[in-house]
């Protein structure tokens, strides 16, 4: 049978360390993480237990030592006992966990006709000034709410040009995403304008039924679109309708208060229909609550 030191011998060679095996092992043991280890559980850890877990002892002296250690990089050795000896787990660093949650987040978000950066916004760090200071008040409430019930109505979010409505949205989608939810944000008049590109393969139906039924959607622009009746109907209509029987949380933001888009609604490329523009909003205000968004139009300015 090899004793410890032949068995650390031919792993040294193997791994070409060059030097004393047994006088390696017992520098191991003075490693200082090593030492702390064996302190906190002692009452755990026999002679023999650390006899036969020198070879394991000296590869985690080694990799704490060497902390820039390309194998292991983005990663942590720790010492712990399993079975009858002291084995090493590898966690993530912080850095390594946060960009792996960041990784996670980000395939929680769908983005549709949106700039990919919008996924890196997050609401600790908009600017609370005034003028957004209802509309975060507004985003923290549903939060709260949401973290209780996931059926929590979402909020119509009406301002000028370039005061911040996507940006607030962008902050609430990652949230929402790090709770682990799906979120499909899309930018509605590009949407409207590339319905056409799922006629080729019958993919309509079911883009509007995904839509319909992901647990949070936000409605960027909406109002900015040129729809025709079928558009209106068939597919914003649809989706709407299908979110309020099943009460699944919607956002909009727009350049329109409720009453503009109610109108906006109304005229279609070929017609005018008061009725059906009525009957879309009452989705709308179920839906969601308005909420005004002030400020100046930061489009215009690097701040």
């Amino acid at each position: 049978m090899e004793s410890i030191s032949e068995v650390i011998k031919k792993i040294l060679q193997e791994r070409k360390v060059a030097g004393d095996s047994a006088e390696l092992a017992k520098s191991s043991l003075q490693n200082s993480a090593v030492k702390e280890f064996l302190t906190q559980h002692q009452n755990e850890i026999s002679k023999e237990m650390i006899a036969s877990s020198l070879t394991n002892l000296y590869i985690f002296a080694q990799q704490v030592e060497k902390a820039n250690d390309k194998i292991i990089s983005d990663y942590q050795p720790r010492l712990f006992i399993n079975g009858s000896v002291i084995d090493i787990a590898y966690l993530p660093t912080q850095a390594k966990a946060m960009a792996t949650k960041r990784q996670q987040v980000a395939k929680k978000i769908e983005l549709i006709d949106l700039p990919n950066k919008l996924r890196k916004i997050e609401l600790a760090q908009v600017e609370q000034t005034p003028e957004r200071r209802m509309a975060l008040l507004e985003i923290a409430s549903f939060l709260k709410s949401f973290a209780k019930d996931p059926h929590a109505r979402g909020l119509y979010l009406e301002g000028d040009f370039g005061v911040g409505k996507t940006y607030l949205l962008a902050g609430l989608a990652n949230s929402i995403a790090n709770e682990g939810y799906q979120v499909s944000f899309l930018h509605v008049p590009s949407f409207i304008a590339s319905l056409s590109s799922h006629f080729s393969d019958n993919s309509l139906s079911q883009e509007v039924d995904r839509l319909a039924n992901v647990p949070v959607l936000i409605l960027d622009d909406i109002g900015a679109e040129t729809l025709s009746e079928w558009s209106r109907d068939d597919v914003l209509g649809v989706v709407l309708q299908k979110r309020m029987d099943n009460v699944l949380p919607t956002f909009f933001s727009s350049n329109m208060d409720m009453k503009a888009l109610e109108d906006h609604f109304a005229e279609t490329k070929n017609s005018l229909d008061e009725l059906k523009a009525k009957r879309l909003m009452e989705r709308v205000r179920f839906l969601s609550k308005e909420v005004f968004v002030d400020g100046k139009n930061r489009r215009q300015f690097n701040s």
